[in-house]
């Protein structure tokens, strides 16, 4: 059995976008062809989000390339997908979600230690441009600051 995590996918761009104040893992319904295609790496979490439809939570424009051996009974590479997760995880979310403000992002895609494929989920608040600007000269400065430990050394 394997002991680690094994990421697939992360979606970079979220953490620059957005501010995540919470986060937690759900499970995803797949067809076999779009299992094989994640352990193969072809997933693309970039611009999906996820929504709450009906007390189910769905994800959407995530992109799952499809298995290059799958044939005729291949998936549709952005057909929404359903994220499993209890009833009082989804009544929580939806109560947070109805925040204005707040919507559901994917972080990642990983394979947990029993070979699993897991979706981390996101509690996310937008940024504005001015706290992104904030966050690159914090990023910068901090690289400056390490660059200048190092050169003391």
């Amino acid at each position: 059995m394997k002991n680690e995590v094994k990421i697939v996918a992360t979606n970079r761009k979220a953490f620059h976008d957005y501010e995540i104040q919470d986060k937690l893992e759900a499970g995803i319904e797949l067809k076999g062809t779009e299992v094989k295609a994640i352990r193969a790496g072809q997933v693309n979490l970039k611009d999906s989000y996820a929504k709450i439809n009906r007390g189910e939570v769905f994800l959407y424009n995530s992109h799952i390339s499809p298995y290059d051996f799958g044939g005729f009974d291949n998936h549709d590479p952005e057909r929404p997908r359903r994220l499993l997760l209890h009833h009082q995880e989804i009544r929580r979310l939806q109560r947070q979600v109805e925040t204005k403000g707040i919507t559901l992002i994917p972080l990642r895609i990983y394979l947990n230690e029993k070979g699993i494929i897991k979706v981390e989920l996101g509690l996310a608040r937008g940024k504005r441009q001015y706290d992104k600007r904030a966050a690159i000269a914090e990023r910068e400065l901090r690289r400056e600051m390490d660059l200048h430990r190092k050169v003391k050394r």
